[in-house]
């Protein structure tokens, strides 16, 4: 198997892409975590 070497253009975007992959599934863990915190909050409430 061969394994393509990347120019430093290339891991500059990739690491780019990987940097706001991860910034997105944080912002979607925090959404979640709070809308959690919303519904059993409320569900104490009642």
């Amino acid at each position: 198997m061969e394994l393509m070497k990347l120019n430093d253009a290339q891991k500059k975007s990739r690491r780019g892409r990987n940097i706001a992959l991860a910034v997105v599934l944080f912002c979607l863990v925090a959404l979640f975590y709070v809308v959690t915190l919303i519904k059993v909050g409320n569900g104490m409430v009642n």
